[in-house]
């Protein structure tokens, strides 16, 4: 994901934005970590991968997804975003090519799936804790535990993405350091053979493809913040790389030593089984690290996907897609009602389980991201000499192969999907659809102020002007 310039391109207009002045621009390294959280936080969460189809496939899996769905998504985020690095990222990549309706609705799909992921978190972050602490189990100590950590993460994203940039790196390696401890101490009881287990007439495969559809996928969401980030055309590509390169590590070497050092329980290898391993492997003073370390690690997730859904709503009113008090600024340069309605969300979904969170998001999530495709490739087509400071290194055929895949998949867990989730997903999906005419009669009747920012690049100006200079 190196840097690919081209004569033919004609840059984007890169003038300052006047929203930005004076607000510190997040640099590569707090990039990479907001990436890392975005999509992963380490291996928390991935146990149920084992519990439902076995270490073999739990294994693969963790192996082979990666090609399937995250690299192809990593590299059309490196090439749109740098197309367009602005905050909205994908809602403007969608507006695009297929017009602001489609826009809209990818905007709507996708931040309801980031409030309904970032849910989890304080779900994850109590199921760690609570073989600890057993009160935190159920009960109101489990409500208040939810409402304080939403508080406090809330106002670290309000006080900046500088914080919040620096706060992911520490965060980050505190998470991932109990892990290659825990690896290291394991090397002893390895038993390769125990890798090989698997019975594919006892595989849940709704289970398993939605945990292994979760824990790779929101590669895409950095790009709705990218107007924060420093050099974003050069930045941008670089992260996503490292981020991948940490993803995937994070996840098939814990799950390596985890499957190959303990005795195989699946029905054990659910959320918060990590920490049981450690005690096994370490002791009890790993346990307590890696417990620890769950917790620091929801918090980063948290907090990168609440950075993410608020910056996505800001620049969706920045294109007048919604009213304009979305798109203002704290005192930090934070979208304060971006930030106020995402951890609004969060505690209204906050009640459901592991479970029907991760099945409902992706349901979600995977409507969003068949626009993204679409969106991709219909760019390619009709806007060739856009400026594309990276560009995936494949042609028009090339582009649509590489999208045939992680398509096939998104059919594949949404014919997975269960009934409950289905109509759940339909009932949000059809809010979007009548949501946006109505913002339009809103607008239209000045019951609230609209607007577009005028320093915003126009698609449809740049790619005239570059088939004319190319």
């Amino acid at each position: 994901m190196g840097d690919n310039n081209s004569a033919q391109y004609v840059g984007i207009d890169e003038v300052p934005s006047p929203r930005a002045v004076g607000i510190n621009k997040v640099s590569l390294l707090p990039l990479v970590f907001l990436i890392f959280y975005e999509v992963s936080g380490g291996p928390f969460g991935v146990e149920d991968s084992v519990k439902a189809a076995g270490p073999l496939l739990a294994l693969l899996g963790f192996l082979v997804f990666p090609f399937i769905w995250s690299v192809p998504e990593a590299l059309i985020t490196a090439e749109m975003g740098t197309m367009f690095p602005e905050n909205g990222g994908y809602v403007v990549w969608v507006s695009s090519a297929l017009g602001p309706y489609w826009g809209f609705q990818q905007g709507w799909m996708k931040w309801l799936s980031g409030v309904i992921d970032n849910a989890l978190y304080p779900v994850l972050f109590l199921d760690y804790l609570k073989s600890g602490i057993p009160d935190l189990a159920d009960g109101f100590p489990r409500i208040a535990a939810v409402l304080v950590l939403t508080a406090v993460l809330t106002y670290m994203n309000y006080r900046g993405m500088t914080i919040v940039g620096w706060v992911a790196v520490l965060l980050g390696v505190f998470s991932i350091l109990p892990f290659v401890v825990m690896g290291l101490v394991s090397i002893p009881k390895l038993e390769p053979s125990r890798w090989m287990v698997v019975d594919l007439h006892d595989v849940d495969w709704n289970l398993y493809l939605n945990t292994l559809f979760w824990n790779l996928n929101y590669w895409d969401s950095i790009s709705t913040l990218a107007g924060e980030v420093h050099n974003p055309k050069k930045t941008l590509p670089k992260a996503l790389l490292y981020a991948l390169i940490m993803v995937v590590l994070g996840y098939f070497l814990p799950l390596l030593a985890g499957t190959g050092a303990v005795p195989l329980q699946r029905d054990l290898w659910s959320d918060g089984y990590f920490s049981d391993i450690a005690k096994i492997l370490g002791g009890v003073w790993l346990r307590w690290w890696v417990q620890a370390a769950a917790a620091m690690s929801n918090m980063g997730m948290f907090v990168a996907e609440m950075s993410s859904d608020s910056f996505q709503l800001l620049g969706m009113a920045e294109r007048g897609m919604l009213p304009e008090f979305f798109a203002k600024r704290s005192r930090y340069g934070t979208p304060l009602v971006g930030i106020l309605f995402s951890a609004s969300g969060v505690l209204l979904l906050s009640w459901m389980s592991f479970q029907e969170i991760v099945a409902a998001e992706n349901f979600l999530y995977c409507f969003g991201m068949i626009l993204e495709f679409i969106a991709f490739i219909q760019l390619r087509m009709k806007h060739p000499a856009a400026s594309r400071p990276y560009k995936i290194p494949l042609g028009t055929a090339g582009s649509i192969l590489m999208c045939i895949p992680p398509t096939a998949l998104i059919c594949v867990v949404l014919a997975l999907s269960s009934f409950k989730v289905f109509v759940v997903s339909m009932i949000a999906v059809i809010i979007g659809l009548v949501l946006q005419p109505c913002l339009k009669h809103i607008e239209k009747k000045r019951y609230m102020k609209f607007s577009t920012s005028s320093d915003l690049p126009d698609i449809d100006h740049i790619t005239n002007e570059g088939t004319l200079l190319g």
